[in-house]
Order: structure tokens, then sequence, then C-alpha cells
């Protein structure tokens, strides 16, 4: 039988009834429609950005990736940007409209992650939001997320600060604070400092701890998503058995909601308007007190390396 194919806003798909990756359970056609059904919603978000994609190979792992993919249309636009990782400039997708979107589902990009600034010109302008991002541990229950997300929302509120939450359509929860008129640094900072004070109200339940051995079956606060951190966008899938999407949760719902209780096969069904553009407040200024108490806790990955330099020597020292 010759394989599925038609065309959409000039893009051709082909291989549309295929399962989009080994074990998924959702065919190609499936992902597809999921963009098609949300590109309103989901170029917003999109736009300006440089993506970082998480795409699928028939009968390989999912991987992630930044540069362009090879063979890509020319009407597809790009920003160049560095790589710390291969020490090369890499070139990223921007997602400017319906067109691109589409094209993504056909390299089975099944992922959509993008930093908090957008590019003007090459450079990275200033960030307009930060993340809060609520990971359980292996196993924890998901009402464990639930009741940290509370106390960040009671940090946040604290220092006069709004979020609008979602799922990740993993294990967890994104609390997202729309922010305008902080450089990086700060930004950071103060996402450092808001983490602190979430864990800080229950400790019993909250931690920092960025060693997932010192965590002791606490939900992990998050607070590295920050700089050139990215964090998959409202609506996107997630590569995971029957491709859960990151879907918007009213703080007055969150009791009910489930981390991957939104599929690409069923979103357009139960998610109607922009829940999550509705539920985004306006840009808030960081107050200076926080991000000063950010400045004195230290980056989380810098002091998990430390603290794992000095655990060896000390390992090494006792023989």
């Amino acid at each position: 039988m010759a394989a599925a194919r038609e065309e959409r806003d000039g893009v051709s798909f082909s291989s549309l009834d295929d399962e989009v990756g080994d074990g998924l359970g959702v065919t190609k056609r499936a992902l597809l429609d999921h963009y098609d059904a949300f590109a309103d919603r989901l170029v917003p978000l999109l736009a300006g950005r440089p993506l970082t994609m998480v795409r699928i190979r028939s009968g390989a792992a999912a991987f992630v990736q930044r540069d362009l993919p090879k063979g890509a249309p020319d009407w597809v636009r790009t920003v160049a940007t560095w790589s710390d990782r291969t020490r090369r400039e890499v070139h990223q997708v921007l997602v400017e409209d319906r067109r691109t979107l589409l094209w993504l589902a056909n390299q089975r990009a099944v992922e959509l992650h993008v930093p908090f600034s957008t590019v003007v010109d090459g450079a990275f302008g200033e960030p307009t939001g930060l993340v809060l991002d609520l990971d359980p541990p292996e196993g924890g229950d998901f009402a464990a997320v639930v009741a940290v997300a509370r106390l960040a929302r009671r940090a946040l509120a604290d220092c006069g600060l709004a979020a609008a939450v979602k799922t990740t359509g993993s294990t967890g929860l994104h609390l997202v604070v729309p922010v305008h008129g902080s450089p990086h640094e700060d930004v950071a900072a103060a996402t450092r400092a808001l983490a602190a004070r979430t864990a800080v109200l229950d400790p019993e339940v909250a931690t920092t701890e960025y060693v997932v051995a010192d965590r002791g079956g606490r939900v992990f606060v998050d607070s590295t998503r920050s700089g050139r951190g990215t964090i998959a966008v409202a609506y996107s899938p997630r590569a995971r058995p029957g491709l859960p999407v990151s879907a918007p949760v009213d703080w007055e719902d969150l009791d009910r909601a489930s981390p991957r209780g939104v599929t690409v096969t069923d979103a357009a069904g139960r998610i109607a308007g922009d829940p999550w553009g509705d539920a985004l407040p306006e840009p808030q200024s960081l107050p200076a007190e926080l991000v000063a108490e950010g400045h004195a806790i230290p980056v989380a990955r810098v002091a998990a390396m430390h603290e794992g330099k000095r655990r060896r020597k000390a390992a090494r020292d006792a023989g």
C-alpha cells in the first residue's frame, strides 16, 4: 500500500499513518494535526526564540537537536547562536509561521523548547520571564508536586509576584512568571531566591538540592532554567508514550490536574481558546531585595560540582 501523503500550506507530508516513534502509540498524522490545531497559539510562544527540538527517527531513540535539520527548505528562518557543548556556531530554527510549525511535524519534532529571551539582530534581549520547574522524586506522588506549587505561589505572592501554572507533559509542573526590566543575571538570581524561599516554607516536601541522592524523596524546585536555559512551551508534546502535552492548568483546578492527562490525540477537543495566554500575568518588575538575596545563593550546578569534588576528595583521604 502506498504511504499516506498530503500537502498543507505548501508543505508535503509522507508516512502520516506510521507511528511517529517506536512505542509511542501515536501516528505522525496525530502530531501534525495537533500542531495544525494549535498553530495560532504555538507560533506566538515560539516566534523570535531560537528553537531546541526533540526529534525522533523510526527505530531510534529521541534526540535533542538545536541545529537546522538537513534538507530544510530555504523559507525556514534561522538564527546563528553559539553552542558551548559543541564549541561551534549553530543555526537554530525560528518558528515564525504555521508553515514552519507543520514542517517541524514532518521532521518528527515532538518537543518544542525555547529560552525566555527573543533574539534581535543576532543578540539575546532581556528575559521575558522566569520559571520554577517542580520535579517529583522517582515514583513520587503528583499530589506532592501540587503541594509545592502552592508553596511556590505563596513565596511569589509574599514578594508581590504572580505566576501561571502548567503541566510539564512529563511528571512535574512549571510555574512561569512574566518579567521585564532585568538583565539575565538578575533574573537568574531572583529565580534562585524564589526556589529557596519555597523550600524554606516546608523543607519536609520541597528542596533545592541539585544532587538527586540528596533530595530525600522531596520535590525538587529547579531554579536553573534561566539565561539560555529552555523549557517546553505550553501546548508542546513530550516524547513519552501517547505524546502527552504541556497543558495549562487553572490554579483552582490544580488538585484535579494530571501530569500527563492531555495528549496530542485529545488536546484539541479538551483545550478551548488560549488558556495559557489568558492565565499569564502582565510582565512584572523583580523586587530589588529578591534579586540581592538570590545573588548570595550559589548557582545550583556550580555548587553541586564543587560539592562532588569535595566528597570525592574526602573519600580518597579516607582510603
